[in-house]
């Protein structure tokens, strides 16, 4: 996946926001980040997902998602390798970050 389409797709779920977060591009929903683009560099994206969520697709696909390391990992951030992350799966896990941060009344 390209970062124009990630930034698309974040963009299409509702209520979604870009920001910008130490230079780099963040979606947010209700003012959270759920996703950014660009860190630590521009091979590179982030979904923040529940532990179950970052748990399945790290083991379904390892070569498009991995926990980012210590306590950002520990709570659901995971990085994203956008060339290898297949792009069904990738807008799933888009997904799943925004249910997993949106406000309960956008989940009706």
């Amino acid at each position: 996946m390209t970062p124009a389409a990630f930034r698309k797709f974040a963009l299409s779920l509702p209520e979604t926001e870009e920001r910008q977060h130490m230079n780099h591009p963040d979606f947010r929903v209700a003012g959270k980040i759920f996703a950014t683009l660009g860190y630590p560099d521009k091979t590179r994206g982030m979904v923040k997902l529940s532990p179950e969520d970052q748990h399945n697709f790290s083991k379904n696909y390892p070569e498009g998602f991995i926990p980012v390391r210590g306590t950002w990992g520990r709570r659901g951030a995971t990085s994203v390798y956008l060339k290898a992350a297949d792009k069904d799966a990738l807008e799933q896990a888009i997904r799943a970050a925004w249910c997993f941060n949106a406000p309960k009344r956008l989940l009706k």
